[in-house]
């Protein structure tokens, strides 16, 4: 008999540190899914900052008057750089409201300039920032379900009382640049 009870004790203790070593698993695996997620949208504001020197250079040799909007081009381009790779989730996203706001005045000008307009330069640099664009917009899609996933986890039972032991809390969501 004692024998038999301090098999079902043994047995109960592996069952729950397999439990353990499972959800500690899953709740790393699913902090890692929002890591990476979050890297993917720095490789995308990124791929799009580094359009802006070229879009800022093809208007310029048509719109030499122009300045303040492409001095402000550039400035949103450099604080969108700095704000990638860094912690904070609302800086990105502040930065890349500030980038759109300055890139649709610079798109603006082509409507001005008809010969910027038909430049096959400017043209291609407009379907890179669409096609940016639609990266990007993928990018925060599948970073707010990685963070949906990861807060589910963190918020419910069992996973909450081992999210302290992985060292995982609840991330912020990504909020598109109004």
């Amino acid at each position: 008999m004692v024998r038999l009870l301090l098999v079902l004790v043994l047995l109960l203790a592996v069952a729950v540190l397999v439990g353990i070593v499972v959800g500690y698993n899953k709740l790393k695996t699913a902090d890692v899914r929002v890591a990476e997620a979050l890297s993917g949208i720095d490789v995308e504001l990124a791929r799009r900052a580094a359009l802006i020197p070229a879009l800022v250079h093809t208007v310029a040799t048509y719109a030499t008057h122009e300045t303040a909007v492409l001095d402000r081009a550039s400035r949103a381009q450099a604080s969108l750089t700095s704000a990638t790779g860094g912690a904070s989730v609302a800086r990105r996203s502040t930065a890349e409201r500030d980038l759109d706001s300055a890139v649709t005045r610079v798109l603006a000008l082509g409507s001005s300039y008809p010969q910027l307009n038909s430049s096959n330069n400017f043209l291609n640099l407009q379907e890179n920032l669409t096609d940016s664009e639609n990266k990007l917009a993928f990018a925060r899609q599948y970073y707010n379900d990685a963070v949906a996933t990861l807060n589910r986890l963190v918020g419910t039972i069992p996973w909450v009382y081992l999210a302290a032991l992985a060292g995982v809390s609840e991330r912020e969501y990504y909020q598109t640049p109004q």
